[in-house]
């Protein structure tokens, strides 16, 4: 493969493909691909929703030119699947179109593939090479491979607090979110959304301000709303049981209540193939993950204003990552130690 421009430049081009689709295609990663011929790329695709094609298929569709890609480059941002499932393993097609060499940024680590896509493209003459920007890879599909290996969604925490660390008065005039953060930040938190699987909070988030847990100010898919009921006596009349998007409502007989209730989420979402979770409260629920060692990301808004008295935010510690300022509002990023 002796191309003018190197595997790390046309890897970095499936990355920004894959980006486009993120959040569309649960619970398959959203993968990028492109296909290369005589140092020129000839297609470019990303997969498609749940239950279509995976992004090689999609490229190989793409070059119109068949005979061309006997003589091309496949550059994948994940291992090809060697498996069948929603639709036909992606080798069979890499093999029976003979693509002569596939770059791959990351190993497939889900117990149907892990390097058996690289192993049965190596059998067929195909020649391989593996980790290219695989630490870029890696971060692209994050949620996909830590659900793999730690058998639990990623789970991020979120919510927002005054400069004195309220999240919440005491005592609300009107059943409605009562809103700290300022309008930027929301729009954010909605393209976050977007971006996850599932969307959890618990039992008195639903009484208190009855949310609707969508993405009206981004646009995309609508996360699952995962709601705590373990009495399962929440009225379908509350915004969450609307028809915008799919509710899981988590009862007592879900749960093993001999242990602690975010490990029994941990593992019944898992159950459910959840792959990723934004935890938006409240304050009990954030502090049993937080008190549990189950989270793997703390997104927290911090506004300008002062509450003076209230419900106190939840108390974390770990690293912050990432700073920046959202409209009125100061965003810290944190992960655990």
């Amino acid at each position: 493969m002796n191309n003018n421009f190197t595997h790390e430049f046309y890897m970095s081009r499936c990355i920004e493909i894959a980006k486009k689709g993120i959040g569309t295609t649960f619970p398959n990663p959203c993968v990028g691909c492109i296909i290369v011929y005589n140092n020129k790329i000839i297609s470019e695709a990303f997969s498609s929703n749940y239950g279509g094609n995976h992004a090689e298929i999609n490229a190989i569709q793409n070059v119109k030119e068949k005979r061309l890609l006997k003589e091309s480059t496949l550059y994948v941002t994940l291992e090809p699947c060697s498996h069948f499932g929603k639709t036909p393993p992606c080798c069979n097609a890499i093999i029976n179109y003979k693509i002569p060499n596939v770059v791959i940024g990351t190993i497939d680590n889900s117990s149907k593939v892990n390097g058996n896509g690289i192993r049965l493209l190596k059998k067929n003459k195909i020649n391989v090479i593996k980790g290219v920007l695989e630490k870029e890879c890696k971060e692209l599909h994050k949620v996909f491979l830590h659900f793999n290996k730690n058998r639990r969604p990623f789970i991020i925490l979120k919510w927002a607090q005054s400069k004195d660390k309220f999240i919440a008065p005491l005592i609300k005039e009107k059943i409605e979110p009562y809103w700290i953060s300022s309008k930027k930040s929301r729009q954010l938190v909605h393209k976050w959304r977007s971006k996850v699987h599932g969307i959890l909070i618990g039992y008195n988030t639903v009484v208190h301000d009855n949310p609707t847990l969508n993405i009206r100010s981004w646009k995309g898919i609508n996360p699952i709303r995962i709601i705590i009921d373990l009495k399962n006596d929440l009225k379908k009349t509350y915004n969450v049981f609307n028809s915008q998007s799919k509710t899981i409502k988590i009862i007592d007989k879900n749960i093993d209540n001999s242990k602690t209730l975010s490990k029994e989420l941990s593992n019944f979402l898992f159950e459910k193939k959840i792959q990723s979770v934004i935890v938006e409260g409240g304050k009990k629920t954030l502090q049993d993950f937080i008190e549990n060692n189950l989270w793997d990301e703390a997104r927290i808004f911090t506004n300008k204003k002062k509450m003076q008295k209230g419900l106190k935010a939840p108390f974390i510690h770990g690293k912050i990552i990432k700073k920046k300022i959202i409209g009125d509002d100061k965003l810290e990023i944190i992960k655990p130690n």
